[in-house]
């Protein structure tokens, strides 16, 4: 390959490097630390990459339960990305995961 070519063709190859590490395989509900989490109830998803808060609410409202301590544990799986089970109902656990 002639000097050239090489110095037309790094900017391309350069930029395609570029493009596709930049758009690695990662969802929004993947990123620990992001302030999104999934609600699980089994395993459907019913709330996908949802904001801590608003998970939070529901999985308290199916629960039954305080939302304040629901949230502290969206706020950890969304910090550690471990999924937490916040009750179990005959349909199955309802989890935080993230």
């Amino acid at each position: 390959m002639t000097s050239t070519v090489r110095k037309a063709l790094f900017p391309i190859v350069a930029g395609a490097a570029l493009v596709i590490g930049a758009a690695g395989p990662a969802s929004a509900s993947t990123l620990i630390g992001d302030g999104l989490v999934n609600v699980q109830v089994g395993d459907i998803t019913i709330e996908d990459a949802v904001d801590v808060n608003v998970a939070a609410q529901v999985a308290a409202n199916i629960c039954g339960v305080e939302v304040g301590p629901v949230a502290v544990l969206g706020t950890a799986v969304d910090a550690d990305g471990a999924p937490r089970t916040v009750c179990t109902t005959d349909q199955g656990p309802i989890r935080l995961t993230n």
